[in-house]
């Protein structure tokens, strides 16, 4: 099963990378979402040694490098994003990887000083082994910061701007798109609660530094403010998190 849905997500990848480009990048670390320039979770960036997890269209590693990054490493299903990352990164010499995250693919142990993923780690279709390959590729009091979908959000339906709950959040499991981002493709992910990702950060051995709801960006005025329907608008983050960001230290 682990193996097939992989398969699946790779090939659907490759075909709505696109739609990626640029998107929920650092210092963004979501939609509406307050930034790293006022959050500051990324400590001490200058000549660090930096892993991305899921790079997408390499925005973020290419944000690392612009504040001192010396090395930029990254992971990414995506050969299409891989190629997308390697343009975005031209003269950069960055080490990028076209596998799953939860593989073992012999990249640095106790080597990074910051493990790093923006809307990403939600992707994996073995948190554990994520966690603990992860944890392992930091040296000794390195970070782990990483963003996501708040795992409520995903139960926020608007009709003409009412806001309601659907769904049960407390059923974890597997939940798939059949026609993701309008393209014909499916994706299956794990529909996760937030104290699942908390735990096995805990498992995995890691120190829990920070869990953030994420109030709104500040960048965004109450003059922004429309009634919106969209799954991710001004309206319902000012209402609820879109996201959220937590950082781990080894």
């Amino acid at each position: 099963m682990k193996n097939t849905i992989l398969e699946q997500n790779k090939g659907s990848w490759n075909k709505v990378a696109h739609h990626f480009n640029g998107v929920d990048a650092l210092p963004a670390y979501g939609p509406f979402a307050q930034t790293e320039n006022e959050l500051q979770l990324l400590d001490q960036l200058e000549k660090s040694k930096v892993l991305e997890i899921g790079y997408g269209s390499g925005h973020s590693l290419r944000y690392m490098a612009n504040n001192g990054a010396e090395e930029l490493w990254g992971v990414d299903l995506s050969e299409e994003q891989k190629h997308k990352a390697e343009e975005t990164l031209s003269g950069l010499s960055p080490n990028l990887f076209c596998t799953p995250m939860e593989e073992e693919i012999g990249l640095p142990k106790n080597y990074f000083d910051h493990v790093f993923s923006i809307y990403a780690i939600g992707w994996t279709t073995d948190l554990r082994k994520t966690f603990a390959l992860i944890y392992s590729y930091l040296k000794e009091g390195g970070s782990f910061v990483f963003s996501w979908d708040h795992p409520l959000y995903v139960h926020l339906k608007s009709k003409e701007g009412e806001v309601t709950l659907n769904g049960s959040y407390q059923n974890e499991g597997l939940h798939t798109f059949e026609d993701f981002k309008g393209e014909g493709v499916t994706m299956t992910i794990h529909k996760r609660k937030m104290s699942t990702y908390i735990n096995e950060l805990i498992q995995a051995g890691f120190t829990i530094k920070k869990v953030i709801e994420s109030d709104v960006s500040s960048s965004f005025s109450e003059e922004d403010i429309t009634v919106s329907d969209r799954y991710y608008s001004l309206y319902k983050a000012k209402k609820f998190p879109t996201t959220m960001i937590i950082k781990a230290v080894k």
